[in-house]
C-alpha cells in the first residue's frame, strides 16, 4: 500500500528532521517526510490519502526487555498480582481449581512478598486451596516459586534434596520443604510441569502480540530465559506463516549456547520482524525475594547478600566463549555486587587476549536492569560501551522495597540521569508481566519517578528522572539500536521500515502528569495498520 499521511504532528527522533507534518510511505518503507506541501506533491500508483488531524506520530515504539509467550501465558493462568494477602491468592487458585479437572496443573503469576510480610507463604496454603490439584505459583519478581504439597511430591523436592547451585529450597524449623523455591530450585518443579503444546504456545503469543500492539508497540526484545529456543521456534512459525504484527528481537539462553553456537548463528543474524539479540545470562536473583547480589547485606538482614547465581569466573568464560563465536551478551543484574561482576567479566573479557569476532562490527553487551549500582561502577557502563537496558516501571513499583532493604543505596538505584551522563546507552522496556508492557506507562514513571496516584511527591530520587524526548529515545533508536536494528527501526527517515505509533496527544507539548491520559490512536507495522 501506498499512503500519504498528512496533517500529522511528526516526532522523527532523527535530529537532522526532528519534526514533520507529513509522512509519504510505499509499500513497507518510508519514502519521504516533510512539509504537507512537500509530501502532497509526491504520486505514487494506487497512493492513498490520509488527514491525520493533529495526531502525534512517533516512531514505532519498541519494549527493550520483556517476556513474549510468558506474558501471553500469564494472560491465561491464575493472576494472583496485587492479591493483598495470602488468603486471596489462595482463594483465586481454588476458583480456578473448581472447573479444573482433577490432577491438572493450575498455575499462576504475580505474588508479591513484600505485600504480605514475612515469612514466605507455605504449601500449606495452597493445599488449602486444592490437594486435587498440583500447583505453581511464581512470583512477580519470576525468581520464586509457591507451590503445593502435591507439587513437591511429584517433582521429589524432599527434606534430602540439597540446594542446587545459584538456588535455594526454602525451609521451615524442621528442615521440610516450606513451599517456596528461590532462583535456580524452581527448576525442580517446574521441570516436571507439562510443556505446552505449539498450538498452545502460538495462541498465547498471538494474544500477547495483540495487547501490545493495542499498547502501542511495534516491536519487543524478548528475554525467555530457559526453553527460549522453543520460543524462537514458536516466534519463526508465527512470521512463517505471516501472523506475526510485532518485531521481535530474540536473546537466546546460556543453556543453549553450544547449540547456537553448532547452528552458526551470530548476533544479528535475521531480519527486521526477527533477528538474533545475544546470549542471555543470570547474574544475581531479584529484589523482591531478597535474592539480587549484594555488596553489604539487606537492612536489617546483617547475614543476607543475596544469591550469585552465575560464578563469576563462569561468567567469563561465557563472555570469552560467545564473543568468540560474533554473538554478544545480555545479563540479567539487579544488585550492586552482580552489576559489579558483570562489568569486571565484560572488561576483563573486552580488554584481554580474546579470539577474534567472526562480525566486523563491535559486539552490544548489555546488563538488563542495572536496579542498583555502587557508584563507583555508574561510569563504567560509558567507558565499556555497555548498553544499560532498563525498566523504569521498576522504579516506580519497586521504591518502597528499595528505601526498606538497601536504604541509602537507593540513590542510586535505577539511576537514568547518572548513567546517560556517564555516556551509557539506554535502551527502555518493561519486563513484562513483571510490570504493564503499557510503554506510556514506562515514559510516565521515567519522566516523573512517581506512581499513578502521583506518589511519592516531587518523584523518587527525582534528580534521575528523564525528558519526555530521551525517554523517547529509549523506546525508538535506544532500543533500537541495542537489538542491531537501528538501520531500519527507531526513527522515521527515508528508507526505514513504516513502524509508527499514533498518538492522541504531543508527549513533548503537554505536562508529564497527563501522559497517562494518552491514548493510542493507531499503530502501523510494515507499513499496514494493525491497530
Amino acid at each position: 500500500m501506498n499512503l500519504l499521511l498528512t496533517n500529522a504532528r511528526v516526532y522523527t527522533v532523527n535530529p537532522r528532521q526532528p519534526r514533520a507534518s507529513a509522512i509519504a510511505i510505499a509499500g513497507n518503507r518510508i519514502l519521504a517526510v516533510g512539509s504537507d506541501e512537500d509530501i502532497e506533491a509526491i504520486r505514487l500508483p494506487d497512493m492513498q490519502r490520509l488527514n491525520m488531524h493533529g495526531a502525534f506520530v512517533l516512531p514505532g515504539l519498541i519494549d527493550a526487555h520483556l517476556h513474549l509467550e510468558h506474558t501471553g501465558f500469564a494472560m491465561q493462568r491464575v493472576n494472583v498480582d496485587a492479591a493483598p494477602s495470602v488468603e486471596e491468592a489462595a482463594r483465586r487458585v481454588r476458583d480456578r481449581a473448581a472447573h479444573t479437572p482433577a490432577g491438572e496443573w493450575i498455575q499462576g503469576w504475580g505474588w508479591q512478598q513484600a505485600l504480605w510480610g514475612d515469612p514466605f507463604p507455605t504449601a500449606a496454603q495452597l493445599d488449602a486451596a486444592t490437594q486435587a490439584h498440583p500447583v505453581a505459583l511464581r512470583a512477580k519478581s519470576g525468581h520464586a516459586l509457591w507451590v503445593n504439597s502435591l507439587a513437591l511430591h511429584l517433582a521429589g523436592v524432599t527434606r534430602d534434596t540439597p540446594d542446587p547451585a545459584g538456588g535455594e529450597i526454602v525451609r521451615d524449623a524442621q528442615g521440610e520443604p516450606s513451599g517456596v523455591l528461590l532462583e535456580s530450585a524452581m527448576a525442580l518443579v517446574a521441570r516436571v510441569i507439562p510443556p505446552p503444546t505449539p498450538q498452545q504456545e502460538e495462541e498465547a503469543t498471538l494474544a500477547a502480540m495483540r495487547a501490545m500492539n493495542v499498547a502501542g508497540l511495534t516491536g519487543v526484545h524478548c528475554m525467555d530465559g530457559a526453553g527460549g529456543i522453543g520460543t524462537f521456534n514458536t516466534y519463526q512459525r508465527l512470521r512463517e506463516r505471516g501472523r506475526s504484527t510485532l518485531r521481535i528481537c530474540k536473546q537466546l539462553p546460556v543453556e543453549d549456547l553450544d547449540a547456537v553456537i553448532a547452528a552458526g548463528l551470530r548476533s544479528g543474524f535475521g531480519d527486521a520482524w526477527l533477528r538474533i539479540g545475544g546470549i542471555k545470562i543470570f547474574a544475581d536473583g531479584a529484589l523482591g525475594p531478597r535474592t539480587a547480589w549484594m555488596i553489604e547485606p539487606y537492612e536489617g538482614e546483617p547475614d543476607n547478600y543475596g544469591i550469585a547465581v552465575c560464578d563469576p569466573e563462569q561468567l567469563v568464560a561465557w563472555v570469552t566463549k560467545a564473543h568468540a563465536h560474533g554473538l554478544s551478551v545480555t545479563t540479567h543484574a539487579i544488585g550492586d555486587r552482580a552489576n559489579r561482576a558483570v562489568l569486571d567479566a565484560y572488561a576483563r573479557v573486552r580488554q584481554g587476549d580474546r579470539p577474534p569476532s567472526p562480525i566486523r562490527r563491535p559486539l552490544r553487551d548489555r546488563i538488563e536492569h542495572a536496579q542498583v549500582l555502587h557508584p563507583d561502577d555508574v561510569a563504567r557502563f560509558g567507558q565499556l560501551g555497555v548498553i544499560a537496558s532498563v525498566q523504569p516501571i521498576h522504579a516506580t513499583q519497586d521504591m518502597f522495597m528499595v528505601d526498606r532493604y538497601w536504604g541509602r543505596r537507593g540513590r542510586y538505584a535505577y539511576a537514568f540521569r547518572d548513567l546517560l551522563s556517564g555516556g551509557a546507552r539506554l535502551a527502555l522496556g518493561s519486563d513484562s508481566p513483571v510490570e504493564t508492557f503499557d510503554p506510556l506507562v514506562g515514559i510516565h514513571a521515567a519522566v516523573t519517578r512517581q506512581r499513578k496516584d502521583g506518589a511519592p511527591t516531587g518523584g523518587w530520587y527525582a534528580d534521575q528522572r528523564l525528558t519526555v524526548e530521551e525517554a523517547i529515545y529509549g523506546y525508538t533508536m535506544g532500543a533500537a539500536y541495542a537489538g542491531y536494528g537501528e538501520h531500519e527501526l527507531g526513527s522515521i527517515e527515508p528508507g526505514k521500515l513504516a513502524d509508527l505509533t499514533v498518538l492522541s496527544h504531543d508527549l513533548t507539548a503537554i505536562v508529564p502528569d497527563e501522559i497517562l491520559h494518552v491514548k493510542v490512536e493507531r499503530v502501523m507495522v510494515d507499513g499496514e495498520f494493525v491497530v
